[in-house]
């Protein structure tokens, strides 16, 4: 599997963007868990990190990310420039969570 550069940026130092090939994305939708919401009210009496949810999100955008890369390897990308995240409640207990960028191919 060839390797996809990912920059938050426009650009990448060191590289020229020679093609501009789209909008690629990764999404995952996830649900909470009854026993982490438990925990989480507990938490948010006492204080301090609700490491459940700290997990669950680092594992979504890592999913997402792997995703964004698919998408872009799929259209002949070696890089993704502009990458952002975004959260949305799409019902109770379930959010979307999303990576978006600009696939591009760099020299």
């Amino acid at each position: 599997m060839s390797q996809v550069i990912l920059s938050t940026t426009n650009d990448i130092a060191g590289k020229k963007v020679t093609k501009h090939l789209g909008l690629v994305r990764g999404t995952s939708i996830r649900s909470r868990h009854i026993g982490h919401d438990i925990l989480a009210r507990l938490r948010g009496i006492v204080g301090g990190e609700i490491h459940e949810y700290t997990k669950l999100m680092a594992e979504s955008r890592e999913q997402v990310l792997d995703r964004l890369m698919d998408d872009a390897r799929e259209l002949g990308a070696n890089a993704v420039i502009g990458i952002r995240f975004s959260t949305s409640q799409i019902a109770a207990g379930a959010a979307e969570f999303m990576a978006y960028g600009t696939a591009v191919f760099v020299e």
